[in-house]
């Protein structure tokens, strides 16, 4: 009998191929199948942006080493080839596949199946602040945008690339922000762009972090103090740090970049000695920023069966077209506080809201009407919060 021979990791060395002790079978279809350990119950959002949304059920084989990701493959073969997800490297380093996985933003290459209690359903919905373009693919093409309108690394006029100098102590700071994959989790958490409630376009902790990479560089001469308060909307941040809590590589969002930016700002335009300063020298002209575009405010539809009366729009319970969501992606976004002379007919009856709604409308009938905003300061801007 002739040995057969087989190569070992890949080295040129070989070796005869061990046989089997006699008495011993073996089942070929044991060998060419991995063991399955368990299986999962998947819960998958589908629909498109500008149609009736569902939540389709899957049982996935569960292998050893498997992540959410492999099970939407395992899906996409098998049972549902029209399935669409987005992903790239599977590896936690392109940020494509981010998605939230029962209700908690995710990279779904990075989530283990075996970090759940199989014996209850998986959730696996797209990210909720983006508009839908399909199953779990949201457009975040806003963020580019977004991205564009920052002032880039500013060197020095006049030093040659090969003359610039720096020491590595003075470069640890920002290589830390360097690491972001920009899969925007940060972005989806971020209650400020989840919640659409904001009459001013805020850029997000995703660019708050290349801001400040940019402003702690050792030789950047760029000051861009002005566009974070007038622009970025670095006030609107409450520095809650869900943005920390979700990033796939770790970054310390808040305490490393945000707050640092707050204090910039703060000492350049609430500072009292820096205002009384600026008094004395006189004050430079602001340079022009372009407004921000406002993140469309695009929620997931209402999945079919599931009734909400949140979220019947006046304008159906008039008779006329619900707007989708591709017209509503189109439009700016609207205030969430609607003034009472704005409201479209009475408002519904107390019993017929849900109970969380039902204090909402009874705080509202004893608040009375809010005051009228008076007029701002040219120089004023969103206060830097305390935090506590």
């Amino acid at each position: 009998m002739t040995d057969m021979l087989v190569r070992e990791d890949e080295a040129t060395a070989i070796r005869p191929a061990e046989t089997p002790a006699p008495g011993i079978t073996i089942d070929a279809a044991e060998v060419a199948t991995p063991e399955v350990e368990s299986i999962a119950h998947l819960r998958v959002f589908r629909g498109e942006g500008d149609g009736p949304t569902r939540y389709d059920e899957f049982d996935v084989p569960v292998g050893e080493g498997m992540v959410v990701l492999d099970a939407l493959h395992w899906i996409q073969g098998n049972e549902a080839p029209d399935l669409a997800v987005r992903w790239n490297c599977k590896a936690a380093k392109c940020g494509s596949c981010s998605g939230e996985v029962n209700g908690r933003p995710k990279l779904m290459c990075k989530t283990r199946l075996s970090d759940f209690d199989l014996s209850e359903t998986i959730t696996v919905e797209p990210m909720r602040t983006f508009p839908l373009i399909r199953d779990l693919v949201t457009d975040v093409s806003w963020n580019y945008q977004v991205n564009k309108s920052i002032q880039g690394f500013t060197p020095p006029e006049g030093v040659p690339q090969s003359e610039w100098r720096w020491q590595q102590q003075d470069i640890e700071r920002v290589q830390e922000f360097r690491k972001c994959i920009e899969c925007f989790l940060c972005q989806d958490v971020c209650h400020v762009l989840r919640n659409h409630e904001t009459e001013r376009p805020f850029m997000g902790p995703r660019f708050l972090v290349r801001t400040a990479g940019l402003e702690m560089h050792p030789i950047d001469e760029g000051d861009r103090r002005s566009y974070l308060k007038d622009v970025g909307g670095v006030g609107f941040c409450n520095i809650t740090k869900c943005c920390t809590e979700v990033c796939p590589e770790h970054i310390k969002i808040t305490d490393n970049a945000i707050i640092p930016l707050k204090e910039r700002v703060a000492d350049e335009f609430y500072d009292p000695i820096q205002w009384a300063w600026r008094k004395l020298r006189g004050r430079p002209d602001a340079p022009k920023y372009e407004p921000l575009p406002m993140l469309p405010d695009v929620a997931l539809g209402t999945p079919a069966g599931v009734a909400s009366t949140a979220a019947v729009p006046a304008a159906s319970q008039a008779g006329q077209p619900v707007p989708t969501a591709a017209t509503r992606a189109a439009e700016p976004m609207r205030a969430a506080v609607v003034e009472p002379e704005e409201q479209a007919g009475p408002p519904p009856a107390a019993d017929a809201l849900p109970a969380p709604r039902k204090v909402a409308a009874a705080g509202k009938r004893t608040a009375g009407s809010r005051p009228k905003r008076g007029p701002r300061r040219s120089d004023a801007g969103d206060e830097t919060p305390s935090e506590n």
